[in-house]
């Protein structure tokens, strides 16, 4: 049972990304028990991919780090295979579709189906190209989460109407990674996606690092998506991350609640 729908049924929504394999397999099991129960409402994990081209440096280099690991598509439906006899939190794959092309389109939507996956993000596949990607994964009951940015423009539109799960906003041009200003029209955006779409919850990602970020980046949408902060965190740590994640996610957490 596919459970995006749960994801905001509580409220604004926090969101946290980490990259599965960084720093080694059995830390990221650690990372979903504790960002569940320091109350993330939705997880997504990175399958490691040798050029993410949405990514900045931080993101990117956590991408390497699992790649040298070893880590491939199989050892990630195995890690989420075992955290589902634990958690029934949301989860979300973010990945590239080279990935997805390589392993399968119907074959991976079969195994996410069968580990519990309830979303795929593919941040490189354009509106255009989402068709051949969404009618697989639909007949699995997963939702492949549209991406909206400040340079969509004329295509908000079209992108808005075919949507499914929730819409990521991004919040300002260029690739993940911490930052201090984020789009001017973020709220106008905002707006005339809900106006579009008024059935479907709206959160932004891209550059949140801070709780006072994650609380103003939710007043004006469903939720915040936070990544390359927590990265820095693991990267910091290893394979001490743990606590200092939690942490740092209980934080964003409550920021986030505060824009309720």
């Amino acid at each position: 049972m596919n459970k995006i729908n749960e994801v905001f049924k509580n409220g604004k929504a926090f969101i946290p990304f980490i990259t599965v394999g960084d720093p080694d397999i059995d830390t990221t099991e650690k990372l979903i028990y504790a960002l569940d129960e320091a109350g993330c409402d939705l997880i997504e994990l990175g399958i490691p991919f040798s050029d993410p081209t949405a990514e900045g440096p931080v993101i990117m280099s956590a991408s390497e780090r699992a790649l040298k690991n070893g880590i491939c598509t199989d050892d990630v439906f195995t890690l989420v295979r075992k955290v589902r006899k634990t958690t029934q939190i949301p989860l979300a794959f973010m990945t590239y579709a080279n990935v997805i092309f390589s392993y399968g389109i119907e074959r991976f939507a079969i195994n996410a189906e069968k580990v519990g996956i309830d979303a795929l993000i593919l941040p490189d596949v354009p509106f255009e190209e989402k068709r051949e990607f969404d009618d697989v994964l639909l007949k699995h009951n997963i939702d492949l989460i549209s991406m909206i940015a400040p340079t969509s423009k004329n295509r908000v539109t079209k992108i808005a109407k075919e949507a499914n799960g929730f819409i990521y906003c991004v919040s300002s041009l260029g690739v993940t990674g911490e930052r201090s200003n984020f789009s001017s029209n973020l709220k106008d955006l905002i707006d005339n996606v809900k106006s579009i779409r008024p059935d479907l919850p709206c959160a932004i990602g891209f550059g949140i690092s801070n709780p006072e970020q994650a609380e103003a980046m939710a007043r004006i949408s469903d939720g915040a998506i936070v990544g390359s902060a927590i990265v820095k965190i693991v990267d910091r740590y290893g394979k001490d991350c743990v606590d200092e994640v939690s942490k740092f996610a209980s934080a964003m957490k409550d920021g986030v609640r505060k824009a309720n």
